[in-house]
């Protein structure tokens, strides 16, 4: 099946490089070399295996205006986690509490390139796509958003909740960058800066991980339903409402841009090759 010779080669990079990049972060520099490498190595793969299987360019990581649609996302990301972490602070739920540490954040920038770029590569390019195509725009949405989300709930401090708000604020919004623009270095750029605020940036837990050393040594207390508990702020109604208006507005460009698959009438339920 083509979902298969896709999904198995991109997985063992990213199961692989994840077992090196976690051997090693005791040393930011090369966590940052071995998290970047592990980032270009899949989008290579990537590239190979749809060539392979379904004999066109892989289009949706081509190389132009990659660099501008990263930054872009990356931008949009940290700005979307920021307002989170603000309205958490103004209810008491966030504080500053002194700097973090440099070295540590440049660490965290190559595990989180490696950790976005492999996610959407799985969940977006090749899960989400496929479905897509048998099943619609707004199925593959919502089925890909459960997976997302139940995959989550393997970290160290994962919840239920957690993982429905990753389902609902990040399947459904990364997956909606991706029907917007049709590439998917917006999705990697959004869930890149998203992940990198969180933990590079404001010192928060991202997805149940556990504490992080980032520029700022944040200190999240209060009730969890409002700042996410252990999980992080990823698991407060704040992300989650967040991530459904940014959805929205993707969506919406996505219905404008004519790029919304309708759902075919008698679509097999099974991925043909």
């Amino acid at each position: 099946m083509r979902l298969l010779k896709q999904l198995v080669p991109v997985a063992l990079v990213a199961f692989v490089g994840s077992a090196i990049v976690g051997a090693v972060q005791g040393s930011s520099l090369l966590t940052l070399l071995f998290g970047v490498a592990t980032a270009v190595l899949a989008v290579l793969v990537y590239a190979r295996v749809v060539r392979w299987s379904e004999r066109r360019a892989a289009v949706e990581v081509a190389t132009r205006g990659a660099a501008r649609a990263i930054t872009r996302g990356a931008l949009i990301g940290v700005a979307l986690f920021a307002a989170v972490i603000v309205n958490i602070a103004l209810v008491g739920g966030y504080r500053i509490d002194g700097l973090g540490s440099l070295t540590g954040a440049i660490g965290l920038l190559g595990f989180m390139a490696a950790a976005a770029v492999t996610e959407e590569l799985l969940f977006r390019g090749i899960l989400f796509r496929i479905v897509e195509e048998r099943m619609g725009t707004w199925t593959a949405l919502a089925l890909t958003g459960v997976l997302f989300g139940l995959s989550h709930l393997f970290n160290p401090h994962a919840s239920l909740w957690g993982a429905i708000a990753i389902a609902i604020e990040a399947g459904g919004m990364l997956a909606a960058a991706y029907a917007a623009t049709r590439t998917l270095w917006a999705p990697i750029g959004v869930h890149f800066g998203w992940n990198f605020a969180a933990a590079g940036i404001f010192g928060t837990e991202v997805s149940g991980n556990g504490a992080t050393q980032g520029l700022l040594h944040g200190v999240t207390s209060g009730p969890g339903l409002l700042t996410g508990g252990e999980f992080g702020p990823e698991a407060s109604p704040y992300a989650v409402v967040f991530g459904l208006l940014l959805t929205v507005v993707f969506m919406w460009l996505a219905r404008r841009r004519g790029n919304v698959v309708p759902l075919r009438r008698g679509a097999a339920a099974t991925l043909a090759p």
